[in-house]
């Protein structure tokens, strides 16, 4: 029986290795770099950037969903899906549709104006899953980014 629940400070290790666990999925593994104590921090102080689903069975944790809130200046509040997903033993059992759909359950209750993820090009199994919900996935939209050493190394 899985069982979804809000995420707690006590499973930020778990939840730290199923990033890891997909990263290595995506085939980025060296690009992990944040800690146990900067998701305490980030996620737990007075005002949290992050909150989580987790999937468990038998007390087990087998999956989650990682998102925040963001503004749209076009859609106004959205909700972004930033991490998902459901470690590899237990995949096609269903958790993945149950914290995807307790997702859109807290967007709804939200009042939301939108669900917004990033999903790979090659990532045929995912982008199939989430059309089965008739999502849009778009090939217009290309990321920009500057990491952290750009950012430090910027003079004004």
């Amino acid at each position: 029986m899985v069982k979804i629940r809000k995420g707690k400070k006590e499973d930020l290790p778990f939840i730290l290795d199923l990033i890891k666990e997909l990263a290595e999925c995506e085939n980025a593994s060296d690009k992990v770099s944040i800690g146990v104590k900067e998701l305490e921090n980030d996620g737990f102080g007075d005002k949290p950037l992050f909150y989580f689903l987790i999937a468990e069975i038998n007390s087990k944790i087998v999956g989650m969903a990682f998102y925040y809130i963001k503004y749209s200046t076009w859609k106004g509040k959205c909700l972004f899906l930033e991490d998902f997903i459901v470690t590899k033993k237990f995949r096609s059992q269903g958790i993945g549709k149950k914290l995807f759909e307790e997702i859109i359950r807290i967007a709804k209750k939200l009042e939301m104006n939108r669900v917004m993820w990033q999903v790979l090009d090659w990532n045929n199994e995912a982008i199939n899953f989430y059309k089965k919900y008739n999502a849009s996935i778009s090939d217009e939209w290309l990321d920009g980014r500057l990491t952290k050493e750009q950012i430090r190394k910027f003079t004004l």
